[in-house]
């Protein structure tokens, strides 16, 4: 007794200050550039998007009719629903396990880092793992005694399944495979009121079939087809450390001994959790060796441990104390990581320091200060003013933030790998040369980072061939330039036709925002008071005419522009700088008087147009 009442005691604290803290990190964490898009999906209501079902988009637009704008509102039901999640664990292994052995669950619930985290976004994982954890409650229900109101709740769980996510097509073939390996699995299966709710549960995949099928099976190819290879590569070895960093070492090393032993348990309902967990990972496991591993795929195996964490308790009364101990201590120590991470990602100061990292969380910063820019950019342009945004990113970004969800969007390859290309086209938002608003004023905003560097010269042309002749830049610089955007303001002259890529003399020709690079000094370098900086640097179009030298953004150096870099001109074929090839630049930077410590090195480009561009900023370090 006094056992059960200290794990209880340690649960409803535990979940008590985890729901503040995610409440808290909810109201300052910027929006996810996922959670803008689902935003503007939930601003045009449908049954069914391009990338998802119906029910993220209708989630965050009900929390938004509650609750107000901003990002809580967004966050709100998801919040709701995480919360609820780990009593639903602690219902399912009381039942099955025992009553201390349920708050136990519900601790390691809470601290799974995966599962602890849930609701901080507005993402459709909250939502796939209440459906699961409702079928795994209702099934092992039905172990006991099958009733009206357990096929009801199953029912509703394979709906909400269905509704969330293209993945959870692989939480019910988990489940079905389970149910068919286990006697009173097959039984259930043959009741009439357990195929009633299966067959709602697939009614439930109707709305995402009828949008697939008039649409061209883009949402199916997409997720099945596009985005994987589908040929044997061994990045899913990684599968490996990668869960074992975000579950905690000896938590999955639980998780899978609690799988390994479920499975031979006498009670048919814990070998079903033991099963459908096992499978699921396993399964997730394999296709690690095919399937997409440029995207984030670390979370897809949740659903496999939610199903396991019922029977965690039943290892854990089986290990010494010092490794129970460990245990606990390395979950906690993993959840408190991702929380101080959605901590330090929505600290501005923490963001510029990690600016010159490669843990920089460039989906969720400078969106605040690129809102302003362009808020300030069309206070100065006309009324009839058109905003046209380079990449579904930056669309649903802005307009989440300006709460104007019909932002047009340019052709660009960030739609087609992540699926929003054909929503975008289904909205009538998808804009290219064909399209391009050409009559009215014109506010494009280009995401800089968004493309590689060695493509971003041609998707400079790219945009030329579709707007025309660029207009210099205005330039947005969040977190040093580590996040960074170009705001082009066309006066709309009427002019149907796109710029000249060098082959047509009569066509204008292309002018772009400037492109550069530092060779030295190297990033973080420790360097004297007296350094050299060399690099090179060009703007197709028009050239450049001048290059200075910051540090803190304070001018320290004038560059001497215009050495000779024949190996430039030669990997950017495509240039159109009539310097070519005297494209190099170097400068004797003396500062001394200046305290030790870390600054940042920056360059200023003056264009022959008489453009002013402040490039990325990197640190260096001053003996």
């Amino acid at each position: 007794m006094r056992d059960r009442i200290d794990a209880r005691t340690m649960f409803i604290t535990l979940w008590a200050a985890l729901l503040l803290l995610k409440l808290g990190i909810a109201m300052r964490l910027p929006l996810f550039v996922d959670e803008a898009f689902y935003w503007q999906e939930g601003q045009h209501l449908a049954w069914a998007y391009s990338d998802l079902p119906g029910l993220t988009a209708w989630l965050i637009r009900l929390g938004g009719t509650l609750f107000g704008d901003g990002v809580l509102a967004a966050r709100s039901l998801f919040l709701v629903i995480s919360a609820l999640l780990p009593w639903w664990v602690v219902r399912i292994a009381h039942r099955e396990v025992g009553a201390s052995e349920g708050w136990v669950a519900g601790c390691a619930a809470l601290l799974l880092p995966l599962f602890g985290t849930l609701g901080v976004l507005a993402l459709p994982d909250v939502a796939m793992a209440f459906a699961t954890l409702l079928c795994l409650d209702a099934a092992t229900r039905m172990f006991r005694g099958i009733s009206h109101g357990a096929a009801l709740q199953l029912a509703i769980g394979l709906m909400i399944g269905a509704l969330s996510h293209y993945r959870f097509i692989a939480v019910i073939g988990a489940g079905f495979i389970a149910l068919l390996l286990l006697a009173k699995g097959r039984e259930l299966l043959r009741d009439p009121r357990v195929l009633i709710a299966l067959a709602a549960g697939a009614a439930a995949w109707i709305p995402l079939l009828a949008w697939n099928i008039e649409n061209a099976e883009a949402g199916l190819r997409f997720q099945l087809v596009d985005r994987h290879p589908w040929a044997l590569h061994l990045d899913g070895i990684l599968f490996l450390p990668i869960q074992a960093a975000f579950v905690t070492p000896l938590l999955l090393a639980a998780l899978v001994l609690a799988a390994w032993r479920g499975c031979g348990h006498a009670n048919p309902a814990i070998r079903l959790l033991a099963w459908s967990g096992a499978i699921l990972v396993g399964g997730f496991f394999v296709l690690g060796f095919f399937a997409d591993t440029e995207r984030v795929s670390f979370h897809w195996p949740l659903p496999g441990y939610v199903a396991l964490l019922p029977l965690l308790p039943l290892v854990l009364a089986s290990w010494p104390r010092w490794l129970r101990v460990a245990t606990w201590s390395l979950a906690a120590m993993g959840v408190a990581a991702m929380f101080a991470y959605y901590v330090a990602v929505s600290v501005p100061e923490a963001r510029e320091r990690a600016a010159a990292t490669k843990w920089y969380p460039t989906n969720f910063a400078g969106w605040d200060e690129l809102a302003a820019a362009v808020r300030e950019a069309k206070a100065g342009m006309p009324e009839n003013t058109q905003l046209v945004a380079d990449n579904f990113k930056v669309g649903a970004e802005l307009g989440f933030a300006l709460g104007d969800p019909g932002i047009r969007v340019l052709t660009h390859p960030l739609n087609r790998a992540h699926g929003r290309a054909p929503q975008l086209q289904l909205w009538g938002l998808k804009t290219n040369a064909a399209n391009f608003p050409r009559d009215v004023p014109v506010l494009l905003v280009i995401g800089f980072g968004d493309v590689p560097y060695r493509d971003l010269l041609q998707r400079f042309h790219d945009i030329c061939a579709m707007a025309g002749p660029l207009p210099p830049p205005r330039v947005v610089n969040a977190d040093r330039g580590r996040q960074r955007f170009l705001l082009l303001a066309f006066e709309g002259s009427g002019s149907s036709g796109g710029a000249d890529d060098g082959n047509d003399a009569d066509a204008p020709v292309c002018t772009t925002p400037a492109m550069a690079w530092v060779d030295v000094p190297a990033v973080d370098a420790v360097l004297p008071s007296q350094f050299d900086v060399s690099g090179w640097a060009f703007k197709d179009g028009v050239g450049l005419a001048r290059i200075e030298v910051l540090l803190d953004g304070e001018v320290v150096a004038e560059a001497e522009y215009g050495q000779p870099a024949p190996g430039i001109t030669a990997f950017w074929r495509i240039s159109t700088d009539p310097r070519h090839p005297d494209v190099a630049f170097r400068a004797r930077v003396d500062v001394g008087g200046r305290a030790a410590g870390r600054y940042w090195l920056g360059l200023r480009l003056h264009g022959e147009d008489g453009s002013v561009e402040d490039w990325s900023e990197q640190p260096v370090r001053l003996e």
